[in-house]
């Protein structure tokens, strides 16, 4: 177990009880971050993923399943999440969005436990840039594969040149666990934990994983637990008509990818390729994770580690005619936030609505941290215990000039001018609609529910 001496600037604020000896000791921080992940889990549902460590995990904890990103796009999403702070029009807008240029007299989250004396750690993709708050890591890399966007097949690597020409938008890789940087990421970490244990101060280790992002490359044993048989289109997989344009877009990352068509629909024998390499993604993850947390188990490290594991944002697998993230709609905002922290529940499952922006006074308040006084969201201490709570009743994402309201049972998106004046609208009930196919904007249902939510046409 990481050891715990006199050292500057530690804060001996509340932390948790281990054993009898009711010594209080500072909780180390795992924070697992998987780009694109959708809430598409064993633990949330999905019986024909294979997720068994990621399930493990929120078996150990608390699955939060209503969780929603507060911008679907990658460098903003982090940024948000690592300050605390919302994104708006005019900060955290894009994919390389900074928090230390949009919000520079922010306390990032790495900072405040490195403020408290810990021992920060950040492995693979944390930030979306890798020069975003350097200073506030004792430690940082992100390791870089064969090629720009980590192929390890020959005739992707010669095609994968530059952003404007990319290899294929999937691969069935070679057979090793350390393939890709992913799974290089996992080792390095794994050492870091080693290191870690014998250290003096606690830690805030952070392990970005790169999958399930385009392009879908895994090792082939991944893709053969998702046989292309197994594998259906979405029943919403045409582009809808009752929704305004705004709410739509051409896929243009997948776009940029050699074997996609650079206009129009791809075709279904393609989708389902694209699909069953997410699938494969998230899988590889999901394996190599379980490698990280049995790591954090054999150096008994697990009883005093608060382990946090979540996505940047959702993603379309052609729902809404859709690829990617990008959207309004409901696959590209929920993402998965799972938390597994000592001397708290296990088996615990949360239906209340939470933000990422959650995440930060989260953890600062498990670690018993000074509040920053920034913090815009809300911590889910609270949450990860059983019982009732009362609590916020909506979570509120951007994207360019739209607004989403998702509540326990409805998704209210308005996009605005530069005056602030309504310009389009949509509307759906989870309740009755969950995959978001019906717009209910210009019903009389739909302005019943306006009027009940307390928003404007």
């Amino acid at each position: 177990m990481a050891k715990l001496l006199s050292h500057a600037g530690l804060l001996l604020l509340p932390f948790f009880f281990l054993g009898c000896t009711k010594k209080t000791i500072p909780p180390n921080v795992l924070l697992i971050w998987v780009d694109d992940l959708r809430p598409e889990l064993g633990c949330y549902g999905a019986d024909h993923m294979q997720t068994p460590h990621i399930d493990a995990l929120a078996a150990s904890g608390t699955v939060f399943l209503n969780s929603y990103c507060n911008i679907p796009v990658c460098g903003a999403s982090r940024a948000s999440v690592l300050t605390g702070l919302r994104p708006t029009l005019t900060r955290f807008k894009r994919y390389y969005s900074r928090a230390d240029e949009d919000a520079p007299d922010a306390t990032s989250l790495p900072a405040l436990f490195q403020n408290s004396g810990y021992y920060t750690v950040s492995r693979g993709k944390i930030s979306h840039h890798q020069q975003d708050n350097i200073d506030a890591w004792d430690e940082i890399s992100r390791l870089r594969g064969a090629s720009p966007r980590d192929y390890r097949l020959e005739h992707n690597i010669a095609l994968d040149n530059t952003d404007d020409h990319r290899g294929m938008a999937f691969e069935i890789g070679p057979a090793g666990d350390t393939s890709y940087v992913d799974g290089r990421t996992t080792m390095q970490a794994l050492r870091d934990l080693r290191k870690l244990a014998d250290q003096e101060q606690p830690f805030f280790l952070a392990v970005g994983y790169l999958k399930p992002h385009l392009p879908f490359n895994a090792p082939a044993r991944f893709w053969d637990l998702y046989p292309s048989s197994s594998i259906a289109l979405p029943d919403n997989a045409e582009m809808p008509e009752d929704v305004p344009s705004l709410a739509l877009h051409t896929s243009g990352e997948l776009r940029h990818y050699s074997g996609i068509p650079e206009t129009g629909p791809v075709s279904d024998s393609l989708a389902k390729d694209l699909i069953r390499g997410y699938y494969a993604c998230v899988s590889y993850c999901d394996f190599l994770i379980g490698k990280l947390l049995d790591g954090l188990e054999d150096l008994g490290l697990r009883e005093n580690t608060v382990v946090v594991l979540m996505g940047d944002h959702g993603y379309n697998l052609l729902e809404h005619g859709l690829w990617c993230k990008h959207s309004n709609y409901r696959t590209s905002l929920q993402s998965p936030i799972i938390i597994s922290a000592p001397s708290l529940p296990a088996k615990n499952r949360r239906n209340e609505i939470v933000e990422f922006v959650d995440i930060y006074p989260t953890l600062r308040e498990l670690a018993g941290l000074p509040d920053p006084g920034h913090l815009e969201g809300l911590s889910l201490v609270r949450l990860l215990s059983r019982g009732s709570v009362n609590w916020k009743k909506e979570a509120v994402s951007v994207w360019k000039n739209g607004f989403t309201q998702t509540t326990n049972q409805y998704a209210y998106t308005k996009w605005i001018n530069e005056n602030d004046s309504i310009i389009a609208s949509m509307l759906f009930d989870h309740q009755s609609d969950p995959a978001e196919n019906a717009n209910l904007i210009g019903t009389d249902a739909g302005l019943k529910i306006l009027t009940e939510i307390h928003v404007s046409k």
